[in-house]
């Protein structure tokens, strides 16, 4: 097993990586817990036994789960299931899952420990760590959170076994973007072979180990810690035009965080931050981890703006995380010309 600490004083825990890491549940579960809500999905294969009486809760697949409604429904459950104030909820599934279900641990009782167990790999490399939890409104992704870090994140590899092709791409959309935040991982000769050369295991403590990092200096994104949103501004926005039962297209949220990075990069270059070999490192990394980064057809300028505009990153402007000469950072008050021209340049219709 492998263990990455995030210190945050009184509230550090461990994220514990590797084969069968889900077994080690009770021991991780905070003393004196009784009772454990197990919130999951139906697509979910893994059981877990917490060691202590249990019930499982089941919320709606993919994003359509996150809502304010579904928090309410599980909180309901939990006050019927009889949880107190000194016993848990155990998370278990991918993003969707931990932010849902940590939220509505966020909010219960105000607030009781939770336990994330993630089963995708976008999840085991960045959404069960660092304690964001939210659900969308129809206005855009995550709008409404908090802050809640969890008693342990167990990422056991073996849950991986069965995932789907495309949930794979989509945690390798995350993976590409801890490639630009991590220290010597822009092999430039092979992009990616940094992190994808190494044993599954070590790919996503790598990972989280960046993060870690991040989240432990700045726990409520007041700083540095919106680098880690690198490619997500555009990213969220995509997945906001897609809300509803009128899609207009399919993307996983990592397949949408590849293309905000190749953005964020043309972005950058317009803003004279990067030069053209920088931009084309963009391209061969999000290559390199067999992603694309062409717009979705039909998608508006337009609209995607107004999304970005709405983004919970947003200061009352444009705020987007760059890259620059002093690595990648928030960049504020970005003029919305030079978004639109950039988007543009990616064939996007107005």
């Amino acid at each position: 097993m492998i263990t990455v600490p995030v210190g945050l004083g009184e509230r550090s825990y461990d994220v514990v990586v590797g084969a069968g890491a889900r077994g080690l549940l009770p021991e991780m579960l905070p003393a004196g817990v009784e009772r454990v809500a197990v919130v999951t999905q139906e697509n979910v294969e893994v059981e877990v036994d917490a060691g202590v009486p249990s019930e499982t809760f089941v919320i709606e697949e993919g994003e359509s789960a996150k809502t304010l409604a579904t928090v309410e429904q599980l909180c309901r459950d939990f006050a019927r299931f009889g949880l107190s104030r000194s016993d848990a909820v155990v998370a278990l599934g991918g993003g969707v899952v931990s932010d849902v279900a940590g939220f509505a641990a966020s909010v219960f009782l105000r607030g009781i420990a939770h336990v994330n167990v993630p089963t995708t790999l976008l999840a085991q490399v960045d959404a069960a760590i660092g304690g964001k939890t939210g659900v969308n409104l129809p206005e855009g992704k995550n709008l409404v959170g908090s802050f809640w870090q969890p008693a342990a994140v167990l990422c056991d590899i073996q849950a991986l076994s069965t995932l789907p092709a495309r949930e794979w791409s989509s945690g390798r959309g995350e993976m590409a973007k801890y490639a630009f935040l991590g220290e010597g991982l822009l092999d430039q000769g092979r992009p990616g072979a940094a992190i994808l050369g190494l044993p599954l295991d070590e790919q996503v403590a790598k990972c989280a180990a960046i993060k870690a990092a991040v989240v432990s200096v700045d726990e409520r994104e007041s700083g540095r810690r919106m680098v880690l949103n690198y490619g997500h501004t555009l990213a969220h926005a995509l997945e906001a035009s897609s809300f509803g039962p009128e899609a207009k297209w399919d993307l996983r949220h990592g397949e949408a965080v590849a293309i905000g990075l190749v953005f964020s990069a043309m972005l950058a270059r317009r803003l004279d931050r990067i030069d053209d070999e920088r931009v084309a490192l963009h391209r061969r990394v999000v290559g390199g981890f067999d992603l694309y980064a062409d717009l979705p057809v039909g998608a508006s300028a337009r609209e995607l703006v107004d999304f970005m505009a709405r983004d919970k990153k947003a200061r009352h402007d444009l705020t987007f995380v760059l890259d620059g000469p002093n690595g990648v950072e928030p960049v504020h008050q970005v003029d919305e010309a030079d978004v639109l021209a950039t988007l543009a340049d990616m064939g996007c219709a107005p």
